[in-house]
């Protein structure tokens, strides 16, 4: 999962956007980001998280062809808030383990950002989505490229003990030109 940013043709300050792929290491993954992105112009990254652990459970990427049906589904939430007298609109991105897209808001809605970010005529949201307010919500393998989501799969296995989620590795990579 990397944070992406460029500043496209057009546009007057830099843009963000959410990509997900697989790799062993994150330049391995440049190409896939630009065909993600191809009109973002010079791309880098702002930060990315290797998905090994989410909520005590483990993910783990799969042939397709050896995955067993699985009920729990990973899903990428971007709740977005504001605060008082401040124009701009915040993000919070979350993973969360579920098997419905109801179940995994319910427990977005349970995250301090959530609560905090919130005030009279300005709620947290979830943007329209499935007319929940969160502002984007995906599940985390329809979000892969297509020569990804053709041969591989996201398992998830319950943990038997307590573990950290996995880090982010924060600060700018340059991906150099196409």
């Amino acid at each position: 999962m990397a944070i992406l940013g460029a500043t496209p043709p057009g546009r007057t300050i830099e843009q963000h956007d959410v990509f997900f792929g697989t790799g062993h290491k994150i330049k391995d993954l440049k190409e896939d980001m630009y065909a993600f992105w191809p009109n973002g112009g010079q791309l880098h990254i702002d930060s990315y998280r290797a998905i090994t652990v989410v909520e005590n459970f483990e993910i783990k990427i799969v042939e397709k062809n050896s995955l067993a049906v699985q009920k729990l589904k990973l899903f990428f939430i971007n709740l977005g808030g504001y605060l008082p007298k401040d124009p701009e609109e915040y993000h919070f991105k979350i993973l969360v383990v579920a098997e419905t897209m109801g179940e995994a808001v319910k427990k977005a809605k349970q995250t301090a950002f959530y609560k905090q970010y919130v005030f009279k005529g300005a709620e947290s949201h979830v943007d329209d989505k499935h007319l929940l307010d969160v502002d984007d919500m995906h599940k985390v393998d329809d979000l892969f490229a297509d020569h990804i989501k053709q041969r591989y799969a996201i398992q998830i296995t319950p943990l038997a003990q307590p573990a950290e989620e996995d880090a982010w590795q924060v600060g700018y990579v340059k991906l150099g030109s196409r």
